[in-house]
């Protein structure tokens, strides 16, 4: 029999208390996974509000349907596929075409933003990381088109080097140079922001 990972078990916590009426689990799940949704909903909405009211919609219709979870899938399997949706209609509705390749939902499982829910969060380190997140957002979307593409296809869908090769049609060393250098530009705009947070806590310690 497989082992259930914590993180997983402590979602199927979580949920089974959301489903008890308890709202306040919902927020937790939330914040454990809206920087990965938002994230994700910026793959097809590249506008920063615009995205963050998918993100708040995406959530939203996810609580509404929480009673027909039964935890066959991951929780964030199931949440990436409302986000997917919820992002796809928007598009839709404001007469957009919304990509033709969905983001795999494998692919999804195995990304990590590497932001975990912590018992140490507090409204500065709330606020530091929603900065580190427009920030990210903002040098993406500044990228030229194809260092944004090989970032986006490395880091959100998760794409191996040849994966992604075979998707831009080009050499894995061309992969390879597009996303050192949108990694570069994207740490340039962030280090302002992190050396911020590193004075912060030595001025805290």
């Amino acid at each position: 029999m497989a082992q259930v990972e914590p993180s997983q078990q402590m979602d199927h916590e979580l949920v089974a208390r959301v489903q008890r009426g308890d709202s306040k689990a919902f927020d937790l799940l939330v914040r454990k996974y809206q920087h990965r949704i938002v994230a994700l909903i910026g793959r097809y909405v590249s506008d920063w509000s615009e995205c963050q009211d998918v993100a708040q919609e995406a959530f939203l219709r996810a609580y509404r349907a929480m009673g027909s979870f039964r935890g066959d899938a991951q929780f964030y399997t199931w949440l990436h596929r409302i986000a997917v949706n919820t992002a796809k209609n928007h598009l839709v509705s404001n007469g957009r075409r919304p990509p033709t390749d969905d983001i795999d939902v494998a692919d999804a499982e195995q990304y990590d933003s590497g932001i975990r829910l912590r018992d140490n969060d507090t409204p500065e380190r709330e606020l530091m990381r929603q900065q580190m997140e427009q920030t990210v957002m903002r040098a993406v979307e500044a990228l030229p088109e194809e260092l944004r593409t090989a970032i986006t296809l490395r880091e959100v869908e998760g794409l191996s080097y040849e994966e992604i090769a075979a998707r831009m049609d080009c050499p894995i060393g061309t992969v390879r140079s597009r996303i050192f250098r949108a990694r570069d530009a994207i740490e340039q705009e962030l280090a302002p922001l992190l050396d911020g947070e590193d004075t912060s806590e030595r001025v805290t310690r």
